[in-house]
This record gives C-alpha cells, sequence and structure tokens, in this order.
C-alpha cells in the first residue's frame, strides 16, 4: 500500500462515520470502463458505480452538456422555470408515456416521495396499508428503511414507519393473503438488485396484474438500479408485462450526477398540489442537462439495445461455466447489463482476487458476484472478465 493511500485511509477513519468499508484503491480517473490508480494501473469496472456509470466514465456527450449548463448557472430555486428540467421531463414522459414527473437528487429521496404521493392518493378511498417483498432493497432514509425488509439494513433504526409490511418475494400465494380493499399499493423492484439480483416471476407479476384490478391498488416500481436502459428495456418491468402506476428512477438517469424522479400515471397525476411536495436541489439544472444527454445515447444512441445483447452475450457465458463448475456456481441470474452469479460459498474472496487482476466487481448478499458494467463494454472487455473468474475456479479459488 502506498504512503499516499494510508494517508487518505487514516484521515477518513479519523473524519467519518464509519458507515463504508473502502476499497483500498487509490483512484485518480476514470477513461471509458476503466479506473485508473494513482500508479497507473488500470482496472476494468464491472462494479459501474452501483449501476450510475452506465456510459462509463468521461463520456464526451455528458461532459459537453455538463460543460455548458455550468457556463450558464448551477443553481436556481425551484421557484424559477428551469429549461434544463422541463427538457428532460418532456423527454423521460415521451419516452415512457408516463403523465407526470417530479425530480429529485436520488432514488432514496424519490422514494419517500412516491410514498406521500401514494398515501395522499390513497387517504379519500381509506387505502392505508403500503406492501413490500422481502429480500428488497429500497434506500436507507425512514420510509424506504421500513419498505425494505433485510433486518441487516434495519437492526437499531426501530421504530418504522406504521402500515407498512412485507410479503414473501415471488410468493404468489402470501400475495393473495395479504391484498384487500384496504390496500394502498404495492412497492416492489422488478429485479431485485441488492438483494442478489432476482427477478420477479411471470406467475408472481400476473397474480399481481389481477389483484389490481380487483382491488384497485398501486403498483409502485422501484427502477433505481434496473431502469434507464439497463436490462435491455427501458425500465426492468417491461419484461413483466406489467405497467406501473409510479416509478422510481435514480442512479443511471443523472450520468454521474446525483438526480432521481418519480413518474406517475394519469391515476396519480392530480394527487400533488402546489406546495404538498418539494426539494432544495432536486432537478439540480446541472444534473439535468446530463440527464438530457444520457437519454440522448441509451435511447437515440441504442445503447440500451447494446445493452441487452452485451448482458445476453455474458449471460450465456456465464451458463456455461455453472455447467462447467457446478458444485461452485448455484445459479446464474439477470438481464442485460445486470448480472448475479450465485455461488456455492462467500463471493468475497474470488472479488478480491479479480481485484488483484484488475477487475472490478460487487459481491452482495454474501454469494452474489454483482456485474454491472457500462453499457459501451465491449465483447473483448466481457470475454476477459469471463476468462479471469474461469481461471480463478479452475485454481480452486
Amino acid at each position: 500500500m502506498s504512503n499516499h493511500l494510508q494517508e487518505l485511509l487514516d484521515k477518513e477513519g479519523r473524519y467519518f462515520f464509519h458507515t463504508y468499508k473502502r476499497l483500498h484503491l487509490d483512484i485518480v480517473r476514470g477513461e471509458g470502463v476503466y479506473l485508473i490508480d494513482r500508479e497507473g494501473k488500470r482496472y476494468l469496472d464491472f462494479f459501474g458505480g452501483l449501476a450510475v456509470n452506465a456510459l462509463g466514465y468521461g463520456h464526451p456527450a455528458v461532459l459537453a452538456a455538463i460543460h455548458a449548463q455550468a457556463d450558464r448557472y448551477l443553481h436556481l430555486s425551484n421557484y424559477y422555470l428551469q429549461e434544463p428540467q422541463i427538457l428532460l421531463a418532456e423527454r423521460l414522459i415521451r419516452t415512457t408515456g408516463y403523465a407526470k414527473i417530479f425530480l429529485s437528487n436520488s432514488g432514496t429521496e424519490a422514494m419517500e416521495g412516491a410514498i406521500k404521493l401514494a398515501r395522499k392518493w390513497g387517504k379519500p378511498q381509506h387505502k392505508t396499508t403500503l406492501l413490500s417483498l422481502t429480500n428488497s432493497f429500497h434506500g436507507r432514509t425512514m420510509g424506504a428503511l421500513t419498505l425494505t425488509q433485510r433486518p441487516k439494513y434495519r437492526e437499531g433504526y426501530d421504530p418504522m414507519l406504521p402500515n407498512i409490511s412485507h410479503v414473501g418475494f415471488n410468493d404468489v400465494a402470501a400475495l393473495t393473503r395479504s391484498v384487500d380493499a384496504s390496500t394502498l399499493g404495492i412497492v416492489l423492484e422488478f429485479i431485485q438488485g441488492e438483494g442478489g439480483i432476482f427477478p420477479v416471476s411471470r406467475e408472481f407479476a400476473e397474480a399481481l396484474q389481477e389483484l389490481r384490478l380487483k382491488y384497485q391498488f398501486l403498483i409502485i416500481a422501484d427502477e433505481i438500479q434496473c431502469g434507464i436502459g439497463r436490462t435491455g428495456t427501458f425500465f426492468g418491468f417491461e419484461h413483466s408485462g406489467i405497467h406501473p402506476d409510479i416509478v422510481v428512477i435514480a442512479k443511471a438517469i443523472g450520468g454521474g450526477l446525483p438526480l432521481g424522479a418519480i413518474l406517475g400515471n394519469s391515476r396519480v397525476a392530480d394527487t400533488f398540489g402546489v406546495g404538498e411536495h418539494g426539494t432544495t436541489f432536486g432537478g439540480n439544472p446541472v444534473a439535468c442537462a446530463a440527464g438530457i444527454a444520457v437519454m440522448e445515447q441509451v435511447v437515440d444512441g441504442k445503447l440500451m439495445e447494446q445493452a441487452g445483447r452485451t448482458g445476453e452475450y455474458l449471460l450465456q457465458a456465464f451458463r456455461a461455466m455453472q455447467e462447467e463448475f457446478p458444485g461452485v456456481i448455484k445459479e446464474v441470474r439477470g438481464r442485460g447489463c445486470m448480472i448475479g452469479v450465485d455461488l456455492s460459498r462467500e463471493g468475497q474472496p474470488i472479488v478480491d482476487e479479480l481485484q488483484r487482476r484488475g477487475i472490478l466487481v460487487n459481491c452482495t448478499n454474501t454469494t452474489v458476484l454483482r456485474m454491472l458494467p457500462p453499457y459501451i463494454v465491449t465483447r473483448e472487455e466481457c470475454d476477459r472478465v469471463v476468462a479471469s473468474l474461469r481461471e480463478l475456479l479452475k485454481g480452486g479459488s
């Protein structure tokens, strides 16, 4: 470890609340799908900024948009009309078919707003109970944390918000038992990210659709990780055939800057009135300018389709590896550039060894190698990751 890196780690330990387990890397810049440390070592990044860096690092369209807007102004109060906000909203509405939008700073802030939107919508109809799924992750603020069932995130923060319960993931019978006329809405990731890349089953999605028709509750989709083209479609829920009433997005939409949004259909479009929700920094004009550039690249530039093709290529490669090492790889899951390789043992030692080889992946839920590469990654770069993992498994790592 270099003296400079040790100095940074020492200062981080002195000055910060100890909330992060930092990687021992001294990154000084990013280029495309690579991160580069102070000594010049290049790391192929399949960590992807936890799904933020969909276009990689230093994408010229994003940088140009940021520079142009920064020369105009960095911030205005939301009392003012701001053209970057309007243009991004117009683009998102046109692409998705939703009716209204609210811009936030982050995914968890957007989820908090979605809870408020749902509760205000349901109050006149005496609909009070929100449901979410086990193994979920929706954020760290109190509303999002209440929706998040996993104990490791909730311990020590009781009491949680009232009138929020959890249903077993992909458990159709439990879902059917849990809903009734008082159900306000169901919040779900159609592909669970932090939970280990678990897609909602076709049977569960069909039951959810039927129950919504019967009880008229809201479906609220958390697309923070799987949205904005990552799975080969603009939203992850498009693979299920369901069209949710409220959608929460963030991560990739800002091109690396903090940006999130709530999208709502006609059922909830008139729920919020003036002064009933707000944010100081949400919809920052520089972030919105970056978001417009992201939309142009992902939709017009066909990177969404490229992400789908790349993901299929990787899935086939990892499933072939599963056949080769059935005692080590339990399952390969995912869509597009959102893939989980579920191991029969803890994944962190493999993550550490890949890092030594110049490849960055994430381990989530203890055993799942989670891969969230930028959509611009090439097949040759994918082959490098596959070959390195195969070498490790052959060697017994």
